[in-house]
């Protein structure tokens, strides 16, 4: 058993009822779809009045003659209705017959495919569910290494093949095969020397295709893996316009694009032509068959005859047994397609368990610390910290204490943002720890731990929603009176209140009907209402320009009243007022004091804010 298809079956787990009465419904569809053949021989006996006469009222006497039971019972309504009213009549039996078994035949069908209906999309929908579980929880670090166009093509559109394609394998392990052994049986109960050229073809055409579609999975898994880097194509083309456009580059991009939309042309065309063949040869195949059955039939039916003078096979039987045989060659032909499906649907299913099996190395610990205050300080101990194989802190040792506004300035790469995301545990520490009130943050609830620091990044991330979702976020019980006094005090209301819908306005995707220094205090406001004990300001002032910087200023020394802050600044301007003021260069501390100490110092800090002066 392929090792996906073991991985999708604890996903179909809650719908095993549907399982269980699809595969019922699927036997009983084969059976009358055998039936409605069979129930041809009884008609066509009254109409070539051929018919067995039973004059005599069968008896029944055990399960294991049920059949000839039947046979009997059915031949002498027969007889008793031709006789007492006429052929007409015994035709209008038979043919009442045949429509019965073609309606339980088509009625299980519709039942059967009911519940791989539910099947299908309740899988699907969990699916889905479990994948965007996982990728809001993985850590940043795993998207730092792989595209985003990529995990969506695996969330939506590797998904849906699993969906589309793979459970074609309860038909092709069920309705398909039972539909060949029931025909089989039949068609052996009729002439078994006739059935022996089926029993001939059927391996025959199974090897052939299984040769054509070798190398389908393969190329199903290169065509899924060329989706993901085409939608990934098409999410930078559009979060980097603006560049793309100011560069003159469209053409570099449309290149990129179309070179990626042939080869996913070629891939689906060598896959398509492989699909193509599949049925035409085994109807091809069957056909053959169907032409040496009826050659070897029709001599048992005119020229070879049993000691009695009768015919070795009578003609009614020859002709359903005809139709059974043809009967074969659709199942035959839907197991060849349904093979085909699976391998695709299998080659999608192992690249969205590819994302599912992805161990997150950041996740609470058992029984880990529920933390909900902040009561003493921040230590952060001789930790060491690298991306890939690039060191960006060495032995970095601080403690912030509670009410402290700290500020960690320097060049850029000296490791100032890093101490944000290892905080917030984006990342965690390859040596040493991070405490808060002398608890390993590790040890603590990561939930918690994140709700106890606000974050306000330098880039102003907001949602395509209105400002009140927006700002809700952290809070989503908040009431509009308490969503606008965070505006107030991140300095935001005085443009909110002129929109057209004031906070139920929607900004558009990114905020982007917005300015820059409006996202930004939105973006202030948001970290206002959660209203966390430790704020971190990642550079939440450096893209604003110099008059926005003073409205954002402002609501920064609103929020970071009574509160612990870590500010990570490149405007050295905005942190002057801070209580310590740590210089960081290569991933070490080279200075640490207030503004004007440093400035006393005539070190690193103070040739900071010269050369940031004289800009």
């Amino acid at each position: 058993m392929d090792d996906n298809f073991k991985k999708i079956i604890p996903f179909t787990t809650p719908y095993r009822s549907h399982v269980v009465w699809n595969v019922i419904f699927n036997i009983l569809y084969a059976l009358f779809s055998t039936l409605s053949f069979i129930a041809l021989i009884p008609m066509m006996n009254v109409l070539f009045d051929t018919s067995e006469k039973i004059t005599q009222k069968p008896v029944y006497t055990s399960i294991y003659e049920i059949t000839k039971f039947g046979k009997e019972y059915l031949y002498y309504y027969i007889t008793l209705l031709s006789e007492q009213n006429g052929p007409q009549f015994a035709l209008i039996l038979v043919i009442g017959i045949v429509i019965v078994t073609f309606l339980f035949k088509n009625l299980f069908n519709f039942l059967a495919s009911n519940h791989l209906l539910h099947l299908k999309n309740g899988v699907l929908k969990d699916l889905r569910n479990a994948m965007y579980v996982k990728i809001i929880n993985l850590p940043v670090s795993y998207y730092s290494e792989k595209r985003k166009g990529d995990i969506m093509a695996r969330m939506l559109g590797d998904v849906n093949e699993v969906q589309n394609s793979f459970f074609s394998i309860l038909e092709l392990i069920v309705k398909e095969p039972m539909t060949i052994i029931f025909t089989l049986i039949a068609m052996i109960s009729i002439s078994f020397k006739l059935t022996l050229f089926v029993f001939i073809f059927i391996p025959v055409a199974g090897i052939m295709i299984s040769k054509i579609g070798k190398s389908l999975r393969t190329k199903s898994e290169r065509v899924q893996a060329e989706n993901g880097y085409l939608i990934s194509i098409v999410e930078e083309s559009l979060s980097g316009l603006k560049v793309v456009k100011s560069y003159n580059a469209e053409q570099s991009f449309q290149d990129k694009f179309n070179n990626s939309v042939s080869r996913i042309l070629n891939l689906s065309n060598s896959i398509g032509k492989k699909n193509n063949l599949a049925t035409p040869l085994s109807e091809f195949l069957g056909i053959i068959t169907i032409c040496v059955l009826l050659w070897f039939g029709g001599q048992m039916v005119l020229t070879d005859k049993l000691p009695n003078g009768k015919a070795l096979l009578d003609g009614a039987k020859f002709l359903a047994y005809m139709g059974l045989a043809y009967n074969i060659l659709t199942p035959a032909k839907a197991i060849s397609k349904a093979s085909y499906q699976v391998k695709g649907g299998l080659a999608a299913a192992q690249r969205v368990f590819d994302v599912l099996e992805v161990e997150n190395e950041i996740t609470s610990k058992d029984n880990a610390i529920k933390k909900h205050t902040f009561e003493s300080s921040i230590a952060i101990k001789n930790i060491n910290f690298k991306y890939e194989d690039e060191n960006v802190l060495k032995d970095f040792s601080l403690e912030v204490k509670k009410g402290q506004t700290v500020a960690l300035v320097g060049q850029s790469g000296s490791g100032k943002s890093t101490i944000a995301n290892l905080l917030t545990r984006f990342y965690d520490v390859n040596e040493g720890l991070i405490q808060i009130d002398d608890n390993n943050i590790k040890d603590i609830d990561l939930h918690s731990l994140r709700g106890l620091i606000g974050l306000v990044t330098q880039d102003s991330i907001l949602f395509n929603d209105s400002i009140k979702a927006n700002i809700a976020l952290g809070n989503p019980n908040a009431t509009d009176e308490e969503i606008i006094e965070a505006l107030k005090i991140a300095n935001a209301y005085e443009f909110v209140k002129d929109l057209p819908n004031g906070i139920h306005t929607n900004i558009g995707d990114s905020g982007n009907k917005l300015s820059g220094g409006q996202k930004q205090r939105l973006s202030i406001a948001r970290a206002v209402l959660k209203n966390p004990p430790i704020m971190i300001l990642d550079e939440a002032t450096s893209a604003l320009d110099t008059e926005s910087e003073k409205f954002v200023q402002v609501a920064l020394e609103n929020m970071m009243q009574n509160r612990t802050s870590i500010v990570i600044a490149h405007r050295l301007s905005t942190i002057q007022k801070a209580d310590v003021i740590v210089v960081m260069k290569k991933g070490k501390i080279v200075e640490q004091g207030t503004h004007e100490e440093l400035i006393a110092l005539e070190g690193t800090y103070n040739k900071l804010v010269t050369m940031q002066s004289l800009e």
